[in-house]
């Protein structure tokens, strides 16, 4: 009886076995499955190394490099690396010029907002890449674009708002920067100040939700066109997802220089910044 029960279990767990790699092998030969929750690669300790992480990493050595590059082979006449950069750079002082009023404030606040942009760009623009679906870590993709990843997008949201009150405070003065949120005057400044508190939390979620939506939908949307059909079908979405890319680190560079501008300075300007 015993020997009947055990080679029931047995055989039942080799029928369990037999269905998950029967579903794993399906997986492989369909549609890539889609998770909008990045995928675990490995652990450091408790720390989960995701592969939002990995193509994260990479974006950085690769703006970090391209820095790098630029800055050894800076020269009087611009060679064509130089070129790119200075066109880069100008383009954006440019953007936040008519914002900020000022090109000396531009230039105080570029490395932010460059730094932003870039990043947002790269990040997207990586994601479509080839690499980032074929191949693989185990089961799982190695690489996912960053800001396909809400952890990534709520970190990098914190990180802007959290610089954008400290450029204020230092342009402005502490304490004249915390007083727009902690007034006593009276009952109705307290209040006004107490809603742009929750302001700042709602910035957060803005700018976190709009570029993680964004880039995950056009991930997925991607997926599902190449597995209904494949081959040059999908490259006008391909170009369009590289289009929304750019939208996306532009308008999340922009939306940090307007707060910039508004934050760091006083109610006059701040008429002037709107």
């Amino acid at each position: 009886m015993a020997t009947s029960e055990y080679t029931e279990n047995v055989s039942s767990e080799h029928e369990i076995l037999g269905t998950e790699e029967a579903a794993h092998e399906s997986a492989e030969g369909g549609m890539e499955p889609i998770s909008i929750k990045a995928e675990e690669l490995f652990h450091i300790g408790d720390f989960a190394v995701t592969n939002s992480m990995a193509l994260g990493l990479v974006t950085s050595i690769l703006l970090i490099t391209l820095g790098r590059l630029v800055q050894v082979h800076l020269r009087t006449i611009p060679g064509k690396l130089q070129g790119v950069a200075e066109i880069v750079f100008e383009g954006i002082l440019s953007t936040m010029d008519p914002v900020l009023g000022d090109r000396k404030r531009s230039e105080r606040y570029l490395p932010l907002v460059a730094t932003i942009f870039l990043f947002v760009l790269f990040s997207n623009w990586l994601g479509l890449f080839p690499i980032t679906g074929p191949l693989k870590f185990g089961h799982h993709p190695l690489f996912r674009a960053p800001t396909s990843d809400l952890n990534f997008t709520i970190a990098l949201a914190v990180i802007a708002v959290f610089l954008i009150h400290l450029f204020s405070a230092v342009a402005l003065g502490f304490k004249k920067h915390a007083g727009k949120f902690f007034n006593f005057s009276d009952p109705i400044h307290f209040f006004v100040g107490l809603l742009e508190v929750v302001s700042e939390f709602v910035k957060i979620v803005s700018f976190s939700f709009r570029l993680f939506g964004n880039v995950f939908a056009g991930e997925v949307l991607l997926i599902i066109v190449s597995f209904l059909a494949p081959y040059f079908v999908p490259l006008p979405f391909m170009l369009l997802e590289v289009f929304v890319g750019f939208i996306q680190a532009f308008i999340f560079a922009m939306l940090t220089t307007v707060f910039l501008a508004m934050n760091s300075e006083e109610h006059g300007g701040e008429e002037h910044a709107h």
